[in-house]
């Protein structure tokens, strides 16, 4: 399985008077970005057969700007991705082929864990994930106990300029 790991757009900013840190949005200037770096990723991967996010709004509205640059990839909402629970993130996986390549949203540090605990290292930390960035994993059997092999890394500037 390839897996494309997303971090979501540059939201509001924690403690922002009036919204809730569950409820942030992505800033217009955060949606902007991403609408070009959306646009970079459908240029180098292909068609995703899900692209699977946490549902807090930010990170949905991350993955719908992803599905319409891929052009036909459905957006289901995955809570694992909210709480960073392995296992269950694996369910989620586990209903695709292995041949399949899926997409996530999700959020710092669960993001960066993920690729981490994927590649077999435990400096998830020097794998952190700028806002808007992404990487490419190629996972052995859709397992992601099993060692995979990271493809590409790379941040959302590089992203924008691939987009545009």
């Amino acid at each position: 399985m390839k897996l494309v790991v997303i971090r979501h757009a540059i939201a509001v900013s924690r403690g922002t008077p009036g919204i809730a840190e569950d409820q942030r949005p992505l800033t217009p200037e955060g949606e902007k970005k991403f609408v070009l770096a959306a646009r970079g990723l459908a240029r180098i991967t292909d068609l995703p057969r899900a692209v699977l996010t946490s549902p807090l709004p930010r990170a949905r509205r991350t993955a719908e700007i992803a599905a319409a640059a891929w052009k036909g990839a459905s957006v289901t909402n995955v809570p694992a991705l909210v709480s960073g629970d392995l296992a269950a993130l694996e369910q989620a996986l586990a209903v695709h082929p292995d041949d399949a390549t899926v997409a996530i949203v999700g959020h710092e540090p669960n993001v960066s864990a993920l690729l981490g605990h994927v590649l077999g290292t435990p400096a998830a930390e020097r794998l952190a994930f700028k806002k808007g960035g992404a990487a490419l994993v190629q996972l052995e059997d859709g397992d992601l106990d099993g060692g995979g092999r990271l493809v590409w890394f790379l941040p959302p500037r590089v992203l924008r300029e691939l987009g545009d």
